[in-house]
């Protein structure tokens, strides 16, 4: 993958490519007109300097190297303003597809990943490909152009001192290789461990409040260390490898300099070579000093680029696992009847399963709590049915359907979903309540906050247009999770996926909602993942689940009457729900 791992950028490129290669071209002329500045110079000492017969011509040849000068420095404005321009198109759209594909892939992946390495994967290594694209690539062009043209013009002018000149750079190609062999390594450590602090720094900062409360500043703090530490550590290898081997870039073409001024004066005494030729060769050396001294940077961008692309397509190369099958139908209107038939589900890579042999019918308008003890598999349950997670074994049915033939969004149209940790995104209260539903009205959105009992945001300083902070966590728990269902019931979904959505909120507001919600679920099918007693109120049956299987289905008088297990677990959840209450009242 290595060697061609640069070529996977290439459809990124070739929109641009007029566009590169016009900034090529000017580079070559660029080149062009520098290089006549040593021809002028031979002319003018060989001409009006040392015969006097030739004065008439000093002033124009004067003027033409200021000419060329002025069109090198317009050349190379022009052309790096067309590189920009290219690399920069170039980098937008790989991170816009890098972004897109993100959103794109299932649950689990996100599961597994640190976030710190996609953020640097989609800052840092992005940015590394844009500077292959504006430097990297073009230059490799550019300066291989550039030295076989200097080269060339150096043998036309003396035979000789271009054989000792080009023998004179010939290690520099050695060092570069080496060069390149070494850093290419030491590249993905420091891109691998910049990810690494970057996921420090993620976590501290959205789990800041966590870290506060249980005083684990000291703690978090050796860690950021820590993983400062290994990437400064690499980057010290970094500045060491390239302090043994950069100066070499500038080393042998000044030998050659110093070679070619004692052997190229000494045939200039003898009357082998002119002075004006002399002083052009030495001017053309000099134009081979800087694209030899750039190449460490070349190399050095060049791999940087290549394993910042590796980097990019391990994620570009993860296709998401819940997609559209070919041929999948968009549902319109969903009746609400579903049927979960023989299912299994494990997390990937996990060999234990969550739920086992799961089968359960939930009719149009019927709203069904899932009830069981911690870890028994109740929000797994749940979160299948939108298709966060896709079942491993059996089948989900909507209305007769199975739910994998319908097209993702369409089946994620038909169903609101409220989690137990409420997620809210730092952007106004009316962008946040809006997100499933863009073309709710004003009204609909009042209806759904009175529901939520969330008439709160109308007192917030600008009401619906006021900006929540990262996560809400400007609000408490209770008027994030407010919040959260109102954005589940505005959109007026046939299904309701409801992860215990009355955690956070106090006795009385929970009145107010389960009376609301009564109301709304009338029209629904609703599942509702229950984790206190007094939320069974808003359900017409109960499924008891235990060790990811369902034991029991029933009405909550029923359970009551016939199942142990089943008292035991609301006796449990009372205890536990006491306790909250006696800690929060003392």
């Amino acid at each position: 993958m290595r060697s061609h791992a640069l070529l996977r950028i290439i459809p990124y490129v070739r929109p641009h490519a007029r566009l590169l290669a016009l900034a090529i071209a000017l580079s070559f002329a660029e080149i062009m007109f520098e290089a006549r500045i040593p021809v002028l110079t031979q002319q003018v000492i060989d001409g009006p300097i040392r015969q006097e017969a030739e004065r008439h011509r000093l002033w124009p040849l004067i003027g033409l190297m200021i000419a060329f000068g002025i069109s090198e420095v317009t050349l190379a404005f022009l052309r790096r303003r067309a590189l920009s321009k290219a690399s920069h198109a170039v980098e937008m759209n790989i991170r816009n597809d890098l972004y897109n594909h993100l959103q794109s892939l299932h649950v689990s992946f996100h599961d597994g990943w640190q976030s710190g390495q996609l953020l640097s994967r989609a800052i840092q290594d992005v940015g590394s490909i844009r500077r292959f694209v504006g430097f990297g690539l073009p230059f490799l062009v550019i300066l291989s152009f550039q030295f076989v043209y200097i080269v060339s013009r150096l043998f036309s002018i003396n035979t000789r001192l271009a054989v000792i000149s080009t023998l004179g750079i010939l290690p520099v190609g050695f060092i570069s290789y080496t060069f390149g062999r070494q850093y290419r390594k030491i590249a993905r450590r420091i891109q691998d461990q910049q990810g690494d602090l970057s996921t420090v720094v993620e976590e501290s900062a959205t789990g800041i409040r966590i870290i506060k409360a249980f005083g684990r500043g000291p703690e978090v703090r050796k860690k950021f260390r820590s993983a400062a530490e290994l990437l400064r550590q690499s980057s010290m290898g970094w500045v060491r490898l390239s302090s043994r081997l950069w100066p070499m870039f500038g080393v042998f073409p000044n030998m050659v300099l110093a070679l070619n001024l004692v052997i190229g004066g000494t045939a200039a005494i003898r009357g082998d070579i002119t002075l004006g030729e002399l002083t052009a060769f030495i001017l053309f050396v000099q134009m081979l000093v800087w694209p030899l001294d750039a190449m460490g940077w070349i190399i050095a961008i060049t791999e940087e680029s290549r394993t910042a692309t590796e980097r990019l397509f391990e994620v570009f190369d993860t296709k998401p696992e819940i997609a559209d099958r070919p041929g999948a139908r968009v549902i319109e209107t969903a009746e609400g009847k579903i049927v979960f038939d023989h299912v299994w589900f494990r997390y990937d890579g996990a060999t234990d399963w969550v739920l086992k042999d799961v089968n359960l019918t939930i009719v149009p308008g019927e709203t069904l709590a899932l009830v069981g003890k911690t870890g028994c598999g109740k929000t797994t349950l749940a979160m299948l049915i939108p298709r966060l997670y896709d079942a491993t074994q059996g089948r989900i049915t909507l209305d007769g359907e199975d739910i994998a033939d319908l097209t993702v969004s369409s089946l994620r149209g038909q169903i609101g979903v409220a989690f137990e940790d409420p997620i809210l995104f730092s952007a106004s209260v009316r962008e946040n309540l809006i997100m499933g539903r863009p073309e709710a009205t004003d009204d609909e959105i009042s209806s759904a906050l009175n529901t939520a009992q969330a008439e709160f945001v109308f007192e917030l300083p600008f009401g619906l247009d006021t900006r929540v902070g990262e996560q809400g966590h400007t609000l408490s728990g209770g008027q994030r999770q407010r919040l959260a269902l109102a954005r589940a019931v505005l959109g007026h979904p046939r299904v309701l996926v409801l992860d215990d959505p009355l955690s956070s909120v106090d006795v009385h507001t929970e009145a107010a909602i389960e009376e609301a919600l009564h109301r709304v679920l009338a029209d629904v099918t609703a599942v509702l993942v229950v984790h206190r007693p007094s939320t069974l109120a808003l359900a017409d049956r109960v499924a008891l689940l235990d060790g990811g299987t369902v034991v029991a289905v029933g009405t909550h008088h029923d359970l009551m009457a016939t199942e142990p297990l089943y008292r035991a677990v609301l006796s449990q959840e009372a205890e536990e729900m006491e306790a909250v209450v006696e800690e929060v009242n003392a």
